[in-house]
């Protein structure tokens, strides 16, 4: 009797210890397919944070050359108007000039009426020209006419 208790209970030892390596095996190949199937989301994890990082740097791309090409286009908005009003800042300067020329022949002209009322040399109307016999009032008015500033225009300024 001893005998088949010790050979039951050595096959139950067995036994156990074959489905302890069983479960073992199980546990080993779950924990391995565990981990396979967490890499395979991390990698997928990975790829599609690298995809939506290359999708932003196409975007920032794109909008970078929208930002230059609207800065270029200021910019030569900004030229042409900074060549408009050097041009126009010319022509104040030059129709300043004549201005300060026309009211000195205006103020000779009535000083000169002012002093001489006896009209000994001068017209009575010292616009007319024709009619005036002063050498120096028509030498003046030739020499305005002779002196007139050229004109500043935008071609000049391109190159």
């Amino acid at each position: 009797m001893e005998s088949s208790s010790s050979g039951t209970t050595s096959s139950t030892i067995q036994t156990s210890s074959g489905s302890e390596e069983s479960l073992m095996e199980q546990r080993k190949r779950k924990r391995m397919l565990s981990n396979r199937e967490s890499a395979r989301r991390s990698r997928m994890k990975k790829q599609k944070l690298l995809d939506d990082l290359t999708a932003q740097v196409n975007h920032l791309k794109k909008e970078n050359t929208k930002i230059v090409t609207s800065v270029s286009i200021t910019t030569q908005h900004y030229l042409t108007v900074e060549a408009e009003n050097s041009v126009l800042r010319a022509q104040l300067d030059e129709l300043n000039h004549r201005l300060q020329s026309l009211n000195d022949i205006i103020e000779f002209l009535d000083s000169n009426n002012n002093n001489n009322n006896n009209n000994m040399g001068m017209c009575s109307n010292p616009l007319v020209g024709l009619e005036c016999d002063d050498f120096f009032v028509n030498q003046m008015n030739m020499s305005y006419m002779m002196n007139q500033p050229l004109m500043a225009s935008s071609d000049a300024l391109m190159y």
